[in-house]
């Protein structure tokens, strides 16, 4: 008669990976406020809605919840073969909170997910690392997740993530573009690089010209890789210190993320049907791997402008009368903002001029 076969003989060591898992609980802790409701081990996570945030302040009168879910993307393929996997759960947070905050909310609680092949623990450990630094920057406790081993199915060193954000805002504050009109003046917030976007397309490039991970690019100032790395700026302070106002409705009218789809396709999003953006180019700082892509992949300006962000990671669209006070706000909470177009009437679209 042939052996009893083990979970642990089919790939799985339940035993290893709670060994992890209790590593990664005391990680989370320091994500943690006083609206967490402590629950080791248990089946969820447990938030009060009472209490004060470490960035917003203020209890809610008449809450509306938000929710966001989202991934990295083929940056993780980056993150694998450079064997570095400490900054991708920061674009994690990031892709989920900077969506989030669009709505003129705060994020309250993250969670994650993390598949792979077989349980490597301190890949594991260097990704939650990511996230916690992630959530700590944007205000929000990581309040649980899933670390699912799935041999066969996920080759050895191969693995994927996936965030969810919950957040709340007050319904007399939420913004939903509606009063954008002609005459409004569009702000740009600077990216740290490419985020988490357009990386299938980055990563055809490097093959195809055989570029190497390692090799310093004298244009960017650092080797590919670090560039490629370079993690997501998280928006949630900055979005903080110009929606505390009790004017906010009046003084920011709209929020776009910047994302896959660049300025073309995400700024519309917000916009109401009577109205476009025209965007001045040249009228903002780009980040040097945005040319150097241009040029080395022999990309037309549609298809940059389709694909990457371009340097500007979060959109605003204010009052006129307001533009000054947000950049003073946003320069104080570490971000550089810069004055990139105006609203016109038109077909809820983005244009382009010289």
């Amino acid at each position: 008669m042939s052996e009893p076969l083990t979970y642990k003989d089919s790939g799985v060591d339940q035993t290893r990976k709670d060994a992890v898992i209790d590593r990664v609980l005391g990680m989370m802790k320091r994500t943690y406020g006083p609206r967490v409701i402590d629950n080791p081990w248990g089946f969820a996570g447990l938030f009060s809605l009472s209490g004060e945030s470490p960035i917003f302040r203020r209890n809610y009168r008449r809450p509306v919840l938000i929710g966001c879910a989202d991934g990295v993307g083929t940056k993780l393929r980056v993150a694998s073969e450079l064997g570095k996997h400490d900054t991708v759960g920061i674009d994690l947070v990031a892709m989920n909170v900077n969506d989030l905050i669009v709505t003129g909310g705060e994020p309250l609680f993250f969670l994650d997910y993390i598949a792979l092949g077989r349980v490597q623990e301190e890949v594991i450990l260097d990704l939650v690392k990511g996230i916690v630094t992630g959530c700590e920057q944007a205000g929000c406790a990581l309040l649980g997740g899933e670390t699912a081993e799935m041999p066969g199915f996920y080759k050895d060193g191969d693995y994927e993530l996936a965030g969810f954000a919950v957040g709340v805002v007050e319904r007399h504050r939420l913004l939903d573009g509606k009063t954008v009109a002609p005459g409004d003046v569009v702000l740009g917030v600077a990216s740290s690089g490419l985020h988490s976007n357009g990386y299938s397309l980055v990563r055809k490039l490097v093959a195809e010209r055989k570029f190497k991970l390692g090799a310093q690019v004298a244009e960017l100032g650092c080797t590919l890789g670090e560039e490629l790395l370079r993690p997501t700026r998280i928006y949630v302070k900055a979005m903080r210190e110009l929606t505390r106002s009790h004017h906010v409705r009046r003084m920011v009218k709209a929020l776009a993320h910047i994302t896959g789809g660049g300025l073309i396709e995400n700024v519309p999003r917000v916009l109401p049907e009577n109205v476009n953006v025209e965007i001045k180019l040249g009228s903002w700082e780009m980040p040097p791997v945005f040319p150097w892509l241009e040029r080395e992949g022999n990309l037309d300006a549609t298809e940059m402008r389709r694909v990457f962000n371009l340097g500007i990671g979060m959109v605003l669209i204010l009052d006129p009368y307001f533009v000054d006070v947000a950049l003073r706000r946003l320069a104080a909470a570490g971000e550089r903002a810069f004055v990139i177009g105006e609203v016109r009437p038109g077909a809820r679209e983005v244009v382009f001029r010289t």
